[in-house]
């Protein structure tokens, strides 16, 4: 068998100690940086859930609101009658003051 030689190990512990000491601090390093990432979407997903959920709470309502715009219609037509009717009966009393006194 050939004998391999010295400078293979040579080269072999020179890029094992530049990996250790070089690649794999920069592997740790954006690690640690791609998990504060992933917690701080985490976060802010947990806040825009927590505020859509409100939202979606508040807004149910909408439809009691739309109800209620309804009826106030209605209400406002009858006031406007009512009104007119005011109106009329202002207007035959006014004749009947008017006219000859007995």
């Amino acid at each position: 068998m050939d004998e391999i030689p010295v400078i293979v190990y040579v080269l072999w512990w020179i890029l094992l100690i530049v990996g250790v000491v070089v690649v794999l601090p920069i592997v740790v390093y954006l690690l640690h940086r791609t998990l504060n990432a992933a917690r701080g979407i985490e976060h802010y997903f947990a806040r825009s859930l927590e505020a859509g959920l409100g939202i979606a709470e508040n807004t149910a309502n909408v439809v009691a609101l739309e109800d209620t715009i309804k009826v106030a219609s209605g209400i406002l037509d009858t006031a406007a009658q009512i009104d007119e009717h005011a109106a009329t009966i202002e207007q035959a009393l006014g004749s009947r003051r008017a006219g000859p006194v007995s």
